[in-house]
């Protein structure tokens, strides 16, 4: 097993890429994609890192042997596949979602934060979360939720799923075949990561001073009604 190098970028060790793919290997990455793509419990797993790295390590032929085409593929059909699993999970909670106590592995602010995202994007929000943590996790829920259209998610699902599983892979891969990404993979892991938690950093300062006074009911009442709106919406599309 190697050393865990990207562990002041990505937590714990064992949340380390390169641990992972070691460890797990193709089929472990396919699982996390999936999770992380519609399982609420996926929100915390490396997304961006972890194909960036899968990528460079196809590069390399260290640990992943199978030819780049086929890692593309297999890491997309699974990023479309966690998503249509998290669509169909949304629409059948419906709005008892945003009713759901807090736990260790679920926070209210996560689902009205994915809900804020696709209000504000619509369906171009299935793509958009791609990119953003945390938020991809949810987002398809959402749209479940809210009963979007089912033949526009697949649309944008399979959009979003191409260009992020393949997108970053191949970037990785390519990359990773220049002397000084990979002399300085630390580094380039890191700025990933950073760069990938901006929007949710701002996002949870503003959610720290709104847990002030809580989730009233007024708030849910209001997101229940946009949902009740996005519903209408997207039923006639």
């Amino acid at each position: 097993m190697p050393t865990p190098t990207t562990t002041l970028a990505l937590g714990p060790s064992w949340l380390d890429p390169e641990v992972l793919i070691s460890t797990f290997g193709l089929i472990g990455i396919l699982v996390i994609v999936f999770a992380e793509s519609g399982l609420l419990i996926g929100f915390f797993l490396p997304g961006d890192s972890l194909l960036f790295t899968a990528g460079l390590l196809t590069a390399d032929g260290k640990y992943i042997t199978y030819p780049l085409w086929l890692v593309c593929l297999l890491i997309t059909i699974a990023a479309i596949a966690g998503d249509q699993v998290g669509y169909a999970f949304g629409r059948k909670v419906g709005p008892a979602l945003f009713r759901r106590p807090n736990s260790k592995l679920f926070k209210q602010e996560n689902v009205l934060k994915a809900h804020d995202f696709f209000e504000k994007y619509g369906a171009r929000s299935i793509v958009l979360a791609r990119f953003v943590p945390i938020v991809r996790t949810f987002t398809p829920i959402v749209a479940g939720v809210s009963r979007m259209n089912y033949r526009t998610f697949v649309i944008y699902n399979v959009i979003g799923g191409v260009l992020w599983g393949t997108g970053v892979t191949v970037l990785g891969y390519f990359l990773g075949q220049i002397p000084f990404v990979k002399a300085n993979i630390e580094a380039i892991l890191i700025a990933i990561v950073l760069i990938s938690v901006v929007p949710i950093a701002v996002e949870l300062l503003r959610a720290r001073m709104a847990a002030k006074r809580g989730t009233t009911p007024q708030e849910i009442a209001a997101a229940e009604e946009a949902i009740r709106e996005t519903r209408e919406h997207y039923g006639k599309h």
